[in-house]
């Protein structure tokens, strides 16, 4: 039998914001999948110890991209029909969860957006990541005729049908940029929707040299590089028109 949606969550070392975020997730979801990136800071006791979620558990950390790709394999299995991803670090907003339901019986991909709308109380983001994140964004849309605002919000929703098209191999932060341009090539279609800008942890690893914002760049750079060869190796090419609804559609 096929479900209608599933709430998933990356987790990796995240103690101090695992409980009272999957509270307020609960709220608003009935389903609910917690991927353990190979905690080690108690984050896997507190998961275990819980009833009203699905806990999948990586022995060691693999990254973001990996964890996602987890969560994507297990919404196909299961017979869901959307999963809903967000972060579990406080920084998104459990009671949209239903809004991005909602949004993605349409589309394919319905993709959070920061830059999309001014809410009271958003924080300022850090100036480096934002600079990085619009240098990217700019070449993401260049690329692919595209207009979007936010290239790497964690909230998001997806038709698992769409997923099946999808080869996610970027285990790491850049995820993302292999996402779009797999959607963009294979023509998958995209709405973003606004989100508050909320930023409780600007002191962010992102892994060794890539801390250097310039070093993290150019990684960024290469991965769209790469990701546009392999979808070329399976056949694919460059977009010549527009395959997204940007904004509020």
């Amino acid at each position: 039998m096929t479900k209608k949606w599933l709430a998933a969550l990356p987790v990796y070392n995240e103690v101090g914001y695992v409980g009272q975020v999957l509270d307020e997730v609960s709220k608003h979801a009935s389903h609910v999948l917690v991927v353990n990136d190979g905690s080690s800071d108690g984050t896997r006791e507190i998961l275990d110890a819980r009833t009203d979620i699905s806990v999948l558990h990586h022995e060691q950390n693999q990254g973001y991209g990996a964890a996602l790709r987890t969560a994507f394999q297990y919404a196909i299995d299961e017979g869901y029909e959307i999963i809903v991803t967000l972060d579990c670090d406080g920084q998104h907003q459990p009671k949209r969860l239903p809004r991005f339901y909602s949004a993605c019986h349409n589309v394919d991909i319905v993709s959070g957006s920061r830059y999309l709308k001014q809410y009271d109380g958003d924080s300022v983001p850090p100036a480096q990541r934002l600079f990085i994140n619009k240098q990217v964004t700019k070449r993401i849309n260049d690329l692919f005729y595209w207009n979007l605002t936010d290239t790497f919000c964690g909230f998001k929703a997806y038709r698992t049908e769409a997923l099946r098209h999808l080869d996610i191999t970027v285990d790491g932060y850049a995820m993302p940029l292999e996402l779009w341009t797999q959607a963009a090539m294979i023509g998958l279609s995209v709405l973003e929707i606004p989100v508050p800008l909320i930023y409780l942890d600007e002191s962010r690893s992102f892994g060794g040299a890539l801390d250097d914002g310039s070093v993290r760049l150019a990684y960024y750079n290469r991965v769209i590089d790469d990701s546009i060869q392999a979808m070329k190796d399976r056949g694919y090419s460059l977009p010549h028109a527009p395959a997204i609804c940007s904004g509020e559609c």
